[in-house]
């Protein structure tokens, strides 16, 4: 069986928690900073955090690197945001976050038996989880007066975060299609990563 490419100070589990971290901030950026590129939302911050707590044996990890991901571009987009919409955006982080730990979360209920279907299945249900809770957050933290969809009415708010869902969902699926399936390829491949990656 082929070896995996050794290195004297970077591990091969340290590499993929890496990779995935900088991989995540750059889609992020790009959606954000590259309007018409790509789909909103269409992140990978999800499927990291299913990926995540699937495979990570160490817990600590498998919950830090989605939120360090999602945090350090965070710290970015801020610094690009107008005043006036910081308020706003500051009251939805909570929920942003604690559905992206729910996420890994249902990760690790995930790693008991992982198949094509139960990853469709749990990716599924965590892009549902994240629109449902996000917008909800963003109807509940929403100023009186500001113009928006959600200062008028709870359905208003959902009707417009469906163009963001559709991102959300379609790239929680292809991203857990990726890095499911190419884990597994990778697996095969390089049995020094063993069943879990850290």
């Amino acid at each position: 069986m082929p070896q995996f490419p050794q290195n004297r100070t970077v591990s091969p589990r340290t590499g993929i928690l890496a990779a995935m971290i900088v991989f995540a901030v750059t889609v992020r950026l790009v959606i954000n900073f590259v309007p018409g590129l790509l789909p909103y939302n269409f992140t990978p911050v999800e499927a990291i955090a299913l990926f995540g707590g699937a495979y990570f044996a160490n817990r600590r990890l498998a919950f830090a690197v989605p939120l360090i991901a999602m945090l350090c571009a965070d710290l970015i987009i801020a610094t690009s945001l107008p005043r006036a919409w910081i308020g706003d955006w500051l009251g939805t982080l909570p929920a942003v976050y604690g559905c992206i730990a729910l996420t890994v979360a249902g990760g690790l209920r995930l790693s008991r038996r992982i198949s094509a279907f139960r990853v469709t299945g749990y990716a599924f249900v965590s892009a549902v989880l994240f629109f449902l809770v996000t917008n909800f957050a963003t109807w509940l933290t929403a100023h009186t007066g500001a113009g928006t969809a959600c200062t008028q009415s709870l359905a208003s708010c959902f009707v417009a975060g469906i163009p963001f869902f559709r991102g959300t969902l379609v790239g929680t699926l292809l991203w857990s299609a990726i890095l499911f399936g190419g884990f597994e390829l990778m697996r095969r491949r390089w049995s020094v990563l063993g069943a879990a990656t850290a």
